[in-house]
């Protein structure tokens, strides 16, 4: 079985269900640590593949960045 990043779960688990709660993702990863995901997810962020969205009191949404007409920017889908 081939190994996965880090950033390559999370990117994958964010494409599967874009725009949900931070919290959500990390429960599904349960490989992973709450540290190991939050900094993927810092650094993807960081690095424009997604997009974190504050939704009060410290609960933020992930999703990808959206070009001007709605849809995912192609680059920042994984290949």
């Amino acid at each position: 079985m081939a190994q996965t990043t880090t950033a390559q779960t999370v990117m994958e688990i964010v494409l599967r269900s874009p725009g949900c709660d931070l919290e959500e993702r990390v429960l599904e990863c349960p490989g992973l640590t709450r540290n190991q995901v939050f900094l993927a997810v810092d650094r993807l962020s960081r690095s424009g593949e997604l997009m974190l969205m504050p939704r009060g009191r410290g609960s933020y949404t992930v999703t990808f960045p959206h070009r001007q007409d709605g849809r995912p920017d192609r680059h920042s889908l994984p290949s």
